[in-house]
């Protein structure tokens, strides 16, 4: 087990120390973009077009003629680029602010009475509405044409003029001229021109803030079903309270009133003629949805029209409040919606709804077209004709109206419509009185709710993702939301919005898009032209680069961007090759395989065989070259020394996959001299001190009996004795007198050709080539000498010997024995201690008893009579 998790944690180092080393390669070929490596880590060299190319990050395409086989689509570098910037084409993301107005942050109630004068004259609300109806009902169109549109007079004409984002005027300045003109401006900037690249995030910085005495549309739609009709009355005598209420807020508000109650068809109502007249008692015809009162300031109208409306009944519980829904918001001039107002429709029920499919019920099976369908008297007129509209109907009508519904339910409905809020682009529910006596203090809490809160929201299609960031109000960072609270009249709140484009569309006509950036419920949006950089220039006709018939392509194709597309009589790069010819045989591409070897890839797979030769691969390094009629030889691929090929240019050169030695060097990688003079001692000799041979111009060492050769010319043994054992008794007896020689003339006699130097520590000193003897004599001791033979024979040796310090054994053995003999005194003396000590105890003890006792000290205690008299309690002794 142990050896099995050992190789595990060698291989993981193993994979480890590759990786780093893989990684510092490609970091290194980043820089120089000529490593085959780096080939296989670029995302770009697999794009063979240059749409493919521009769509792939970071990645440029170069249109550069005769730029050979190399990938034309590479990770662009300016210092490091192979193709000259001249050809290169590398689109970069850019923004331009094309209207840019002030934000309208203050207005006096003048200036607003004059511009809700005018809205309800019918002049301008008629020119806003023709727009919208240009535009397919879309908010997004309603909400641009409104914030850059027609420009007249010297306050229109400077806020054009600070759309290229040099305002001179300040904000107070354009603040009063919006005023002045009727013109609200809530969201900044108002139009952007954005060209954005695929995978490449761009931050949009925009701002809003909500300006003071903004107009308000209301319109009341209330089911007058028959269990609504106390609801009526209460309403109608409220009508000048939610008025004076509502006018608090802001002095340019409308009201309107309409009404609904379902499909006068069965089951939703009774179809008997006389119920029909009269469903319930002191109650109208029944009907679909009426528009009793457009928007006006006549609040005495209102409340007239509210009391005047007779109720009227059906049969199911479920009402047709989704078609009043739908008519209210798409007959926008029947109801009188202005262009540049907050709406708000509070729609008021005590019953549920019917949705898309239930018209089946009573035979309606069209669906909901979503359009106006009144008559001149306010009703609608398709009732029966077309189906109830869904959820995701009624959603996109708000969205693009810019609608806030207010679901004014009673409590047992509260629960459903809650959900349905949900579900509903700016819409919230609120919990109406059973007689909506609370109708005042609901509309109130919910447009406070509503108007201190900013949510953005988009039209952007699934190829490009939006992500909204802002700090709302705080000076902190800016977090992932779309939605701030808590604000008040002139706060400004600034959004960023980072823009993707996750992928190029199939269809071109979708490159160009126009995205609208809103606050939910107001009229008014950022709009950002959005042009997706999908393709290149120079592939349509007309732009550089785009030649039909071209001569680099032999006039049989088109050359595009730097590539062929050849007709379909030719192939090849450059339309060199005919299909004719392949179908008479004169092109073979057995005749690309050496050999006619079926099992090899043709050109060695390092080449395409184009009309039966092979071209070879060109490298990214234009000084590395597939050559060879089947590329079967290169430059680059020869043994390396010291990561030099060919161990440098000056010992070879690659030469079709093997290193060609220059004179003087050999071996498979040229880094062996062919001479031997570096193998020769400096002071001369043998070659390797003939200790040795010569290979590559160094000495290879022989190893002997004697011990191992090392050195640089093979002079040194550092395992061989030499001659210290021919000296060692010479130096025992002339230095400590000791030794087979110490008795009598033997050593005068013996030891003449040498006198050894005494020395305190002897350290041997490998440039005067000296070698270190080590002994010990008979008693034990080391002692050391060295010596050298440079000229004479020199000795040094060391003055004292090494011994190992004396142990006196019988000291050590009689101090044994008396700590033993100690040792067994103190435990006898301690035994006698606790023993005494324990005997005293126990006879306190018992003294202690027996002064205690209770019987006579003279009388035995354990002894016992052998009879017992016993006495009956009964007995009075008589």
């Amino acid at each position: 087990m142990m050896i099995k998790m050992s190789s595990l944690l060698v291989a993981l180092l193993a994979i480890i120390v590759l990786s780093t080393s893989v990684e510092a390669q490609t970091q290194s070929q980043a820089q120089s973009l000529q490593t085959p490596a780096k080939l296989e880590q670029n995302p770009c060299v697999n794009k063979a077009t240059c749409r493919d190319c521009i769509q792939t990050q970071s990645c440029g395409w170069c249109m550069k003629p005769d730029y050979g086989d190399r990938p034309r689509c590479f990770l662009h570098s300016p210092k490091a680029s192979v193709c000259p910037e001249a050809f290169i084409w590398n689109p970069d993301t850019s923004e331009r602010i094309l209207v840019n107005k002030e934000l309208t942050l203050a207005s006096s109630g003048a200036a607003w009475s004059a511009g809700g004068g005018q809205m309800a004259s019918g002049g301008s609300y008629e020119s806003s509405a023709s727009r919208q109806s240009s535009a397919s009902g879309s908010y997004s169109a309603s909400g641009s044409s409104y914030a850059y549109g027609s420009s007249s007079g010297s306050g229109s004409s400077s806020g054009m003029s600070a759309s290229s984002g040099s305002a001179s005027a300040s904000s107070s300045a354009a603040a009063a001229a919006a005023a002045a003109s009727g013109q609200i401006v809530q969201i900044k900037p108002q139009r952007v021109s954005l060209k954005l690249r695929v995978n490449e995030v761009h931050n949009l910085q925009f701002s809003y803030s909500q300006a003071q005495d903004y107009p308000v549309d209301l319109y009341y739609l209330m089911d007058l079903s028959k269990s609504m009709e106390d609801d009526k009355e209460k309403l109608s005598a409220l009508g000048d309270k939610l008025s004076e209420t509502m006018k608090r807020i802001t002095s340019n508000f409308r009201l309107g009133f309409g009404s609904f109650v379902d499909k006068v068809l069965m089951p939703y109502v009774s179809t008997i003629p006389k119920n029909l007249e009269e469903p319930c008692p002191k109650c109208d015809a029944p009907y679909g949805y009426r528009n009793i009162m457009g928007l006006s300031t006549d609040t005495y109208r209102f409340s007239n029209e509210v009391k005047q409306a007779a109720v009227s009944g059906n049969l199911d519980a479920p009402e047709g409040g989704f078609d009043a829904i739908m008519q209210a918001i798409a007959c926008r001039q029947q109801v009188g919606w202005r262009e540049q107002a907050r709406r708000l429709l509070v729609f008021s029920t005590d019953a549920g709804f019917h949705y898309a499919g239930d018209g089946k019920l009573g035979g309606v099976i069209t669906p909901n077209d979503g359009e106006c369908h009144l008559s001149s008297q306010g009703l609608y007129t398709h009732s029966i004709i077309q189906d109830y509209p869904s959820i995701s109907q009624i959603n996109q009508k708000v969205k693009q109206n810019a609608i806030n519904i207010i679901f004014a339910v009673t409590q047992n409905q509260y629960s459903v419509y809650q959900k349905l809020s949900s579900h509903i682009e700016g819409s919230s529910s609120a919990i109406l009185s059973n007689d909506s006596s609370n109708v005042v203090d609901l509309v109130r809490e919910e447009y406070n709710k509503i108007s201190s809160s900013v949510e953005m929201k988009d039209n952007a299609m699934n190829d490009v993702k939006i992500t909204y960031y802002s700090s709302c109000l705080t000076n902190g960072p800016m977090i992932k939301t779309n939605k701030c609270s808590g604000l008040k009249v002139g706060d400004k709140v600034t959004f960023s919005a980072k823009i993707t484009v996750t992928k190029c569309p199939e269809n071109p006509r979708d490159w160009k898009q126009v995205i609208n950036i809103y606050p939910v419920g107001i009229n008014e949006s950022m709009v950002v032209d959005l042009e997706m950089l999908c393709s290149c220039p120079c592939e349509h006709p007309g732009s550089t680069g785009y030649e039909e018939h071209s001569k680099h392509c032999n006039n049989y194709g088109t050359y595009r961007c730097g590539i062929c597309e050849c007709d379909k009589m030719h192939f090849g790069n450059t339309c060199e090759c005919s299909t004719a010819d392949v179908h008479l045989g004169k092109i073979n591409d057995a005749t690309c395989r050496e050999g006619n070897n079926t099992n090899v890839a043709e050109c060695n797979g390092r080449g395409n065989c184009i009309c039966g030769e092979c071209d070879c691969h060109k490298r990214q390094n234009p000084e590395e070259i597939i050559s060879g009629k089947y590329c079967e030889c290169e430059n680059f691929s020869c043994e390396r020394n010291k990561n030099l090929l060919c161990s440098g240019p000056d010992h070879g050169t690659c030469e079709c996959n093997r290193c060609i030695c220059k004179p003087g060097w050999s071996g498979s990688s040229c880094d062996c001299q062919t001479s031997k003079d570096t193998c020769m001692p400096p002071n001369g000799g043998e070659l390797c001190s003939g200790h040795g041979t010569c290979e590559c111009g160094v000495c290879k060492c022989k190893s002997t009996d004697e011990g191992r050769y090392s050195g640089k010319y093979c002079d040194k043994c550092p395992t061989c004795s030499g001659r210290c054992h021919e000296l060692k008794d010479c130096v025992q007896c002339q230095m400590y007198h000791t030794g087979e020689l110490k008795n009598g003339d033997d050593c005068a006699k013996n030891c003449t050709t040498f006198v050894p130097v005494g020395v305190e520590k002897v350290n041997p000193d490998e440039h005067k080539d000296e070698q270190l003897c080590v002994f010990f004599d008979e008693d034990d001791c080391k002692f050391k000498f060295k010596y050298s033979e440079v000229g004479e024979l020199i000795v040094h040796a060391q003055e004292e010997k090494e011994c190992p310090p004396k142990v006196f054994m019988l000291g050590i053995v009689l101090g044994v024995i008396a700590a033993i003999v100690l040792i067994g005194l103190a435990i006898l003396l301690l035994w006698k201690l606790l023993t005494t000590i324990h005997d005293r105890r126990e006879f306190a003890r018992f003294e202690k008893e027996r002064m205690n006792a209770k019987w006579d000290t003279g009388e035995n205690p354990i002894y016992k009579q052998a009879t017992s008299t016993f006495k009956n309690p009964i007995y009075a002794g008589k």
